[in-house]
């Protein structure tokens, strides 16, 4: 089987992982994006702003992205203020309208082709492709609209502001249904995710997993990690929260567990956006620190800083962020509704059940057996198979399995 893939993917997502994987084993015919830009050609004064849409192992690679096109709509729509849903889902059919349009200009027909789109974004380019028989495959980014009732569930019972939600419109998710038929294989990164989907009506047997994988961060093989014999406030233990702080990633477990570790020699240092209201006191809280966004060329520091990372998550497909705390052999406290990453006692443990108490009485275990945590820290590293390396090969090996199926 000599497939050529074509990939489709707003964003950089994943780092372009699957894209990447592709070009090293020679698989990719060409990647579709939104944005790419190199470093020595972005225009002033969105410098930041592009910063990771361009991947460097791609630059000899078929790329072809709608810069100024996605830059035009962003400013409009903020211009206009349109936000949500609207905003999200014109750009999405914007994207497909446009790679349609390139598809025929170049009167695509690379022999026994391959078309991978992620959720949401997809069902117009694989319609188009079955229309020409060519292999669909839809990558599925979350676990879908059981994820969007974990959220709905956790805000009608939590007391935390979190600011305007609304659920997705009954369009939406009647377009992803319509992208789960018409994808040979809808390939998910966890067994959580799996699982979702199969609630909804997707067919167990058109379902492959494929994990998410990480190239190694520059600097994180040499890394050594150092551990105190014990902690004391002029050296707590420090606890990593990195990423999205809504009640969908357990922030407001890891606010609650910070109250019941008052008086403790612990720090849980917040990163990311923070998507709840807090009061004062927990902005003044002694045991948190709030961060806030910071840059991605900043996060490698927080991971070094840390002693241990909190991955309190209620729905997640994944969860890169397990995989970048490895690489910097970093241990993980985490749930388990994400990937599968934690190995108990190993590499880090659960927080099963998933409470603030629970998260609490870890850290608690953590500051009484402090030798725990350089033993956790030993067995966390990057595994063979979450590495970028063979990627590739558990791709096709997912395209194969569908075509199997259909014999």
């Amino acid at each position: 089987m000599s497939e050529r893939w074509i990939c489709c993917q707003i964003g950089a997502r994943e780092h372009y992982a699957i894209p990447r994987s592709l070009h090293q084993a020679g698989l990719l015919d060409s990647l579709y994006t939104d944005l790419w830009w190199p470093p020595h050609g972005r225009p002033a004064g969105l410098n930041r702003r592009l910063a990771g849409r361009y991947e460097a192992s791609l630059s000899t690679a078929h790329v072809e992205a709608r810069n100024w096109s996605s830059l035009t709509y962003q400013a409009y729509t903020a211009m206009r203020r349109r936000s949500g849903w609207s905003r999200i889902i014109g750009y999405n059919e914007q994207f497909q309208d446009w790679v349609l349009q390139r598809w025929r200009s170049r009167r695509l027909r690379p022999a026994e082709p391959v078309v991978f789109a992620y959720s949401y974004a997809a069902r117009e380019l694989l319609h188009f492709a079955r229309e020409l028989g060519w292999r669909t495959v839809l990558g599925q980014i979350d676990p879908g609209p059981e994820e969007e009732r974990i959220v709905a569930s956790l805000r009608a019972r939590e007391d935390w502001g979190t600011g305007h939600w609304e659920p997705a419109p009954l369009t939406y998710w009647e377009s992803w249904q319509k992208e789960c038929a018409l994808a040979d294989t809808v390939m998910v990164n966890s067994e959580f995710a799996r699982q979702a989907l199969v609630v909804e009506g997707v067919p167990s047997a058109k379902l492959q997993v494929v994990p998410l994988v990480l190239a190694p961060p520059l600097g994180a093989a040499e890394f050594a990690r150092h551990y105190p014999a014990s902690f004391f406030p002029g050296r707590p233990l420090r606890v990593l929260f990195l990423g999205q702080a809504g009640l969908r990633k357990g922030i407001h477990l890891v606010m609650r567990a910070a109250d019941l570790l008052k008086g403790e020699p612990v720090e849980i240092h917040v990163v990311g956006p923070v998507q709840v209201e807090r009061t004062e006191a927990m902005i003044k809280h002694p045991v948190l620190r709030w961060h806030g966004a910071v840059p991605r060329s900043a996060v490698a520091a927080q991971y070094q800083s840390a002693d241990v990372f909190l991955f309190p998550t209620f729905s997640d497909g994944f969860g890169l962020t397990q995989l970048e705390a490895q690489a910097w052999k970093l241990p993980v406290l985490a749930s388990r509704y994400c990937g599968d990453v934690v190995r108990e006692g190993q590499n880090g443990l659960f927080i099963d059940p998933l409470t603030a108490e629970n998260t609490a009485a870890l850290l608690q275990r953590l500051l009484r057996e402090p030798a725990l945590l350089p033993s956790l820290a030993a067995g966390s590293r990057l595994l063979p198979h979450q590495t970028i390396d063979g990627l590739a090969d558990r791709l096709t090996a997912a395209v194969r399995a569908g075509m199997n199926r259909e014999c």
